[in-house]
């Protein structure tokens, strides 16, 4: 019988990758870290209860009414739980992972569809990030960036960004063909057709990419709490290790709360109809 292991191929390479470019490591780490200490310093900035008031006023103008109500009624109820500066670090910690996330992947979306063989190449990339276990992401963070918010951020960067190259690619193959043929007849350059016909009329594809994004990558705030990356995953992960039921399920209402209030935002920023 034949054994074979690509295991040690690839521990192989981590190590050949943390030896040789540390000083690279090194400076994306402060890079990383600066971007999701800003977004915490905005969000813890603002009271409370005005930053709640602001939230739910986006909410009435993006989602309606009912959207409002249960955001101000649920971001309250985290307020009272004692979990707000916790849920303010991992809705930072999901914004620097998602903004990381469409840097790269609308790119690579816009790519894809331009080009069948990148596509053909992109694909069984994207399963593999999609499909491996979010927990095998965390080993290499974890070399090359040590334990904390760092690492949490890159692997939730990983697991994260497949929808937003899938669906950026997907809305702008879908754009039909008579309206590319007519921007062409007018004298449409491609950069001109690209960026005044395509990717507008495939921003509500685009943002259902940008809502998948944003979802997981708020699944990943309680894998990510093993490493450090703190926030309400490390309420979770406490009321599991220590067997807190009350602290374990105030945090996962809360994580609940919030992916329910981006999710019913960012869905709306795609249709004219409030919900």
């Amino acid at each position: 019988m034949i054994n074979f292991h690509i295991g040690p191929a690839f521990e192989a390479f981590i190590d050949w990758l943390t030896n040789n470019f540390a000083s690279f490591f090194d400076g994306m780490r402060s890079g990383i870290l600066f971007i999701i200490e800003g977004f915490e310093s905005i969000l813890l900035f603002p009271p409370a209860l005005l930053l709640i008031a602001i939230i739910a006023l986006i909410a009435w103008k993006v989602a309606g009414k009912g959207v409002a109500i249960f955001s101000l009624i649920g971001l309250f109820l985290i307020d009272a739980m004692g979990l707000w500066d916790k849920t303010m670090q991992s809705l930072g910690l999901v914004l620097t992972a998602t903004s990381i996330a469409l840097i790269i992947g609308v790119p690579l979306g816009i790519w894809s569809a331009k080009s069948d063989k990148t596509n053909q190449i992109m694909r069984p990339i994207m399963d593999f990030m999609q499909t491996m276990p979010a927990f095998v992401y965390l080993i290499p963070a974890v070399i090359f960036f040590d334990l904390g918010k760092v690492p949490g951020a890159v692997a939730t960067v990983i697991f994260a960004m497949p929808p937003v190259v899938r669906l950026t690619g997907l809305g702008i193959r879908q754009v039909p063909e008579d309206i590319i043929e007519a921007s062409r007849s007018f004298g449409a350059t491609s950069k001109q057709m690209l960026f005044q016909v395509q990717i507008p009329l495939a921003i509500p594809t685009i943002l259902a990419g940008i809502n998948q994004t944003i979802m997981l990558a708020l699944s990943m705030v309680v894998i990510s709490a093993m490493i450090g990356a703190g926030g309400l995953g490390e309420e979770v992960l406490k009321g599991i290790t220590q067997l807190e039921i009350g602290t374990g399920f105030e945090s996962g209402i809360a994580v609940v709360i919030l992916a329910m209030v981006l999710d019913r935002i960012t869905q709306s920023l795609g249709t004219s109809k409030k919900i």
